[in-house]
C-alpha cells in the first residue's frame, strides 16, 4: 500500500479525476532503512471519453517515513506512453483540449495531470502529462501521440 488509509482517503477528497488509474507495478530505486523504499511506479488508465486508448504513466514516489505517512512531496518526474488498444470512435464533438486524468503527488495541492489534445489536421490524439503546484508548477512534462486509425485490418 502506498499511503496509510486515512491519508489516501483525505487525498482522494482533494483531487477529482476524469479517469481512474490501475496500478501496474513498481520497482525500488533507493533503499530506505525506515519506511518504504523510493520507487518508480506505473499506473494505467483509459481515456474516459474515447474508449480504445490506454495510457501508462510512470512516476517517482518518495519513500522513507515521510513517504509512508503521506507527508512527502513526490518529485515531478514521470513518463507517459499512450496506445490504441481497441477501436477508436471519436465523439461527434471533441474538445480541442481536455484534462483526462490527475493524480495527487503531495498532501498539499500538487498533482500530475494528463491533458488530451486533438490534432485535427493529423487526426491524432495527443496526451500531455505535467505537474502542477498551487504556487509554482514544474516544466517537467511528457507527451504521447495516438493516431486515430482503423482497427483490426
Amino acid at each position: 500500500m502506498r499511503l496509510p488509509a486515512f491519508v489516501a482517503a483525505a487525498t482522494a477528497l482533494l483531487a477529482a479525476s476524469g479517469a481512474r488509474a490501475e496500478d501496474v507495478g513498481c520497482v525500488n530505486t533507493a533503499f530506505k532503512l525506515i519506511g518504504p523504499d523510493h520507487k518508480v511506479c506505473v499506473e494505467a488508465f483509459t481515456d474516459p471519453d474515447i474508449p480504445g486508448v490506454a495510457c501508462y504513466l510512470s512516476q517517482a514516489r518518495t519513500g522513507g517515513v515521510s513517504g509512508w505517512l503521506g507527508l512527502a512531496e513526490d518529485p515531478s518526474r514521470f513518463a507517459l506512453a499512450c496506445r490504441q488498444v481497441g477501436p477508436i470512435t471519436l465523439p461527434d464533438r471533441i474538445d480541442r483540449q481536455k484534462e483526462v486524468f490527475d493524480s495527487s503527488t503531495s498532501i498539499l495541492f500538487k498533482e500530475t495531470q494528463v491533458v488530451r489534445m486533438y490534432d485535427r489536421p493529423r487526426n491524432t490524439l495527443v496526451y500531455l502529462s505535467y505537474s502542477t503546484k498551487l504556487v509554482d508548477g514544474s516544466p517537467m512534462n511528457s507527451v504521447a501521440a495516438v493516431p486515430v486509425m482503423p482497427w483490426g485490418n
